[in-house]
C-alpha cells in the first residue's frame, strides 16, 4: 500500500530533504524514511505538502495532467475590489504564460492561522486582506504573479488543500499519514461570474 504523508511546510523550508548549509529542508521535521515530496511549494509560503513513498503517485500528484485541485488562503497588500477578483478568476497574461481560469474569493482573516515565524511585515498605513484562490496550475511562483498582476502583492501564501487532502489542524513542522487515493483527471474549470 502507498504511504502518503500530509505535512504543515514550516515557513522558510525548503520542499526538498537537502540543501546548502545554511538553508532549511525537510530533513528538520522528523518525516519517515523513503519519502518524497509530490509537487513542491517554494520556501517563501506555508502549508499543505503532500509525501509519498510510490514513484508512480508522486508522478501522478505533480503531473499537470491530472491537475490536482490546490486551494490557498493568500494575505495581500490593500483591499482588492471585484475587478481584481474578476480579473484573477480569468485570464491573466503572465508574460510567458497565460492562466487558465480559476477560483478566488474574499474570505475573513483564517482564526485557525498560526502566527508566522517571521511576521509578516506590517505598515499602518497599508491595510490587508485575504483572499483564498483555488485553481488547477502549479506553475512557479504562479499564486504570487497574479496577484501581484492585478495589483495586490502577496504577503503570506498557505496551502490549505491538494485535491481531497486538507490541512487540517496540523500546526508547522506536523505532518500525519493519510490514506493514498489515485488522482482522476480533472474536469475542466469555468470561472465563475459574482
Amino acid at each position: 500500500m502507498s504511504r502518503v504523508i500530509l505535512l504543515n511546510k514550516p515557513f522558510g523550508v525548503m520542499s526538498q530533504f537537502t540543501g546548502e548549509p545554511h538553508q532549511r529542508t525537510l530533513a528538520e521535521c522528523g518525516l519517515p524514511a523513503g519519502v518524497y515530496a509530490a509537487g513542491r511549494l517554494d520556501a517563501d509560503s506555508e502549508g499543505l505538502l503532500l509525501l509519498t513513498d510510490d514513484g508512480a503517485l508522486q508522478h501522478q500528484l505533480a503531473d499537470p495532467r491530472y491537475k490536482q485541485a490546490k486551494t490557498y488562503h493568500v494575505q495581500v497588500e490593500r483591499e482588492p475590489d471585484d475587478a481584481a477578483l474578476a480579473a484573477l478568476r480569468g485570464r491573466l497574461d503572465l508574460g510567458d504564460f497565460v492562466t487558465m481560469p480559476c477560483e478566488a474569493r474574499r474570505i475573513d482573516e483564517p482564526d485557525w492561522l498560526w502566527p508566522r515565524d517571521p511576521p509578516v511585515r506590517f505598515r499602518k498605513s497599508v491595510p490587508t486582506a485575504w483572499i483564498e484562490i483555488r485553481l488547477r496550475e502549479g506553475k512557479n511562483r504562479q499564486v504570487r504573479r497574479m496577484t501581484a498582476k492585478v495589483g495586490f502583492p502577496t504577503l503570506r501564501l498557505v496551502r490549505v488543500a491538494i485535491g481531497p487532502w486538507q490541512l487540517g489542524a496540523l500546526q508547522p513542522g506536523e505532518w500525519r499519514e493519510a490514506i493514498a487515493e489515485p488522482p482522476a483527471p480533472a474536469r475542466r474549470i469555468v470561472a465563475r461570474r459574482r
